[in-house]
């Protein structure tokens, strides 16, 4: 009997920090899961800001390739305005959900289950099914409403992981791409999931460096 594909689906937003989004989609590549991928209309316009590449619906296997920089393994693109898309379905398996980034608009959105777009949908979905859902705010400071929004998500039962990377697996002299590391294996810890992308706190003072 062939095992039933169960991806994570990865889904992002319009907020600055797609280097995140990159990350943890490696990451998961080189664990051997499975993605599923939605990509908001306007993190593709965020996408093209940060890093000068497209993604375009009809050659998004290059475009992704680009924007992460390797070669894509297990991955599955449904674009944002396809509602019909297996992921808008709790029948539809998957192993949960990572919001990365997640701008203030996605996280209102799912916090009310407002379901404007497949990534609002596929997160409320995944929170009524009780799976693994990971959301990583990066915008600050914060107004009330975000923080309220972010409590309710809380609440329904979402790991709310900040963009908020810690210094100790690398130093003060730590790369973007270290720090960007730290977030994305903050994440997938989150998720349970296998990684090698930060140097663990050992209790030793500087011992990781």
């Amino acid at each position: 009997m062939v095992d039933q594909r169960r991806p994570w689906v990865v889904g992002v937003s319009g907020a600055s920090g797609t280097p995140y989004a990159a990350a943890v989609i490696r990451a998961l590549f080189d664990a051997g899961e499975a993605v599923d991928l939605v990509v908001s209309r306007a993190a593709r316009l965020t996408i093209l800001d940060e890093t000068g590449a497209p993604f375009r619906d009809a050659h998004w296997k290059d475009d992704l390739a680009q924007w992460i920089g390797q070669e894509i393994a297990d991955v599955v693109h449904w674009p944002a305005g396809d509602l019909a898309a297996g992921p808008s379905s709790g029948s539809y398996q998957v192993k949960g959900m990572l919001v990365v980034p997640a701008s203030t608009a996605a996280c209102a959105g799912i916090a009310i289950g407002l379901s404007k777009d497949l990534l609002q949908r596929a997160a409320e979905v995944n929170l009524k099914e009780r799976r693994p859902v990971v959301v990583v705010p990066r915008e600050t400071p914060v107004t009330r409403s975000h923080l309220e929004h972010l409590i309710a998500l809380h609440d329904a039962g979402a790991v709310v992981l900040p963009a908020s990377p810690g210094f100790y697996s690398a130093g003060a002299a730590a790369t973007a791409t270290q720090l960007v590391d730290f977030i994305a294996g903050k994440v997938l810890d989150a998720a349970g999931v296998s990684h090698t992308l930060f140097t663990r706190w050992s209790g030793e003072l500087g011992h990781s460096r």
